[in-house]
């Protein structure tokens, strides 16, 4: 007999985490909604990057101009609201009467200090976790620059940041070793290989715009040291190097580029083979997966008939490049990012209504359809807010699987769903404006699950299982001088080892003004 639904809140009451509130209107359309809560509207689907978008800005830009209309430069947030200056008011001016012009008011962004670690630690309270934190003083361009994947090997953890890969000890985050590069980082892999070693991709030089995603740079990550160097080559475009993806499974490189995938060794930097393009014409490898297995994600039919189009995942050998299975997505439907590649979860996205319109899809044995989970119907947003856009296939924070279930994170909410019948197994409504990100699965499906400071409350770690928010156990309590920090860098990357958590911003900037703490790190006392 098939189980009742499970309650979103567990056995208890609805009742938000932190306390009551005051009774007020139900938000309509949104059971799951605080109450009071106001919703924001969606972010507007954003495209992957080898979709492109500048035109049409470039277009709007135009049409703005010819009508005489003024723009503020907007900033948009993980949430997809927008941070602009309030229009002045003032006394209306008489028919007839030339009004004088106003010059807005330019906001010069005032510098945070960051905290030393020293002062992290001085400033706990009994039971909070100690700290240490990263403010890198690194020339940058006046101009965002993005950081890339955390690597944990052994006792460092690893970053690659503009122009230097670098590594902390994750004791007490002291630098191990730097290592620069002759231009910016474009493009480096989620896992290294069992023995520690990756492969990063720097631009053809410092220039901002025109280069190519093109140089390849073999680092073992245990001592810091260089192995060997490469250059893709370009014979057309079909094998360009604008845009670059890459993934390690077990000693092997996989690189999509443009229509064409192929295979290196890392060890040596050897081609191993092309990647298998099925379908020429209609199917061209898109994105690669590693870890446990090499998966190869495809977009096909591609074509001003957004119905028609599909994805494609394949499982290849990475040994020999052979295809062990594939899994089609319906028509209409495109893969989105793999969320693990053993077992095999992935996201789906409508071929129009991108982030929108979502799913979560588990394959079996021989890439079969085991399970598809619809998380919009408990408010889960794709990606934990962070939409379609940006990095790689297997970049999607607030996401998590293990071998049972997938955790799903999020603004104001995290759950889980079985990967075998596709049902809620827990989940939790948190306080409003709260950012939830599972970051380890334990047994019988619970998970530790970050909390991103906000006003008033530290971030910290908690952990929380069947039951929902029943189960809820303080693991880490982050220490109040991190607080500003902390929250600035919106959980841009996480990492989890040993009880350990290190976060780092998506992003910094160049300009000293709006500078920001690099990394920041927590453990219990002891660690």
């Amino acid at each position: 007999m098939e189980r009742p639904p499970q309650p979103w809140y567990g056995q208890r009451p609805p009742q938000p985490w932190y306390g009551q509130r005051p009774p007020q209107q139900r938000v309509p359309d949104n059971p799951y909604a605080p109450e009071g809560y106001t919703p924001t509207p969606p972010p507007a689907p954003a495209r992957r990057r080898r979709l492109g978008g500048g035109p049409v800005i470039a277009g709007i830009v135009a049409l703005l101009l010819l009508a005489g209309v003024g723009a503020y430069a907007v900033r948009s947030d993980r949430q997809g609201r927008a941070d602009a200056p309030p229009v002045a008011t003032g006394t209306a001016t008489p028919s007839g009467t030339p009004a004088t012009p106003r010059t807005p008011a330019v906001r010069t962004p005032v510098p945070e200090r960051i905290p030393t670690t020293e002062e992290i630690n001085a400033g706990r309270a009994p039971g909070d976790a100690t700290g240490w934190i990263v403010d890198d003083r690194a020339d940058l361009p006046r101009r965002t620059v993005w950081l890339h994947d955390l690597w944990i090997v052994g006792d460092t953890v690893v970053q690659a940041v503009y122009r230097k890969v670098v590594a902390h000890r994750l004791s007490d985050g002291a630098e191990v070793w730097s290592l620069p590069l002759p231009a910016p980082v474009c493009e480096t892999p989620v896992h290294p290989t069992p023995d520690g070693k990756v492969v990063v991709v720097y631009k053809s030089s410092q220039a901002e715009n025109g280069n190519r995603c093109n140089q390849l740079r073999m680092i073992d990550l245990r001592t810091g040291k260089v192995g060997w160097d490469k250059e893709l080559t370009e014979t057309g475009s079909g094998d360009d190097t604008i845009i670059v993806h890459t993934a390690i499974s077990g000693g092997v490189l996989a690189i999509a580029r443009s229509l064409k995938a192929t295979a290196y060794r890392v060890a040596d930097g050897a081609e191993l083979y092309d990647i298998p393009v099925e379908n020429p014409g209609k199917c061209y490898p898109d994105d690669v997966a590693g870890g446990a297995r090499l998966l190869v994600v495809s977009d096909c039919a591609i074509g001003v008939d957004r119905s028609k189009t599909y994805g494609q995942v394949r499982e290849i050998d990475p040994s020999t490049g052979k295809v062990l299975w594939r899994h089609r997505t319906q028509q209409g439907w495109q893969i989105g990012k793999v969320l693990s590649t053993d077992p095999a979860v992935l996201t789906t996205l409508h071929a129009e209504e991108r982030a929108k319109n979502w799913r979560v899809v588990s394959l079996g044995p021989g890439g079969a359809l085991r399970t598809t989970i619809d998380a919009r119907e408990k408010g889960f947003e794709y990606c934990a807010d962070s939409g379609d856009a940006g990095e790689g296939v297997q970049n999607c924070p607030g996401t998590l699987v293990d071998r049972r279930a997938v955790y799903l994170g999020g603004t104001e909410r995290v759950g889980a769903y079985d990967l075998g019948t596709g049902k809620l197994l827990w989940g939790v409504k948190a306080g409003e404006g709260d950012l939830l990100h599972p970051i380890a699965a334990e047994e019988g499906a619970r998970a530790l699950v970050y909390e991103v400071p906000r006003s008033g409350r530290p971030g910290g770690v908690i952990r929380l299982g069947p039951g929902g928010a029943d189960t809820k156990e303080q693991v880490l309590r982050h220490p109040a001088p991190a607080r500003s920090a902390e929250s600035g860098m919106l959980a841009g990357k996480l990492a989890h080892a040993r009880g350990r958590i290190v976060i780092t911003p998506s992003h910094v900037d160049g300009d000293d003004a709006r500078h920001k703490a690099r990394m920041l790190s927590f453990a219990p006392e002891g660690s």
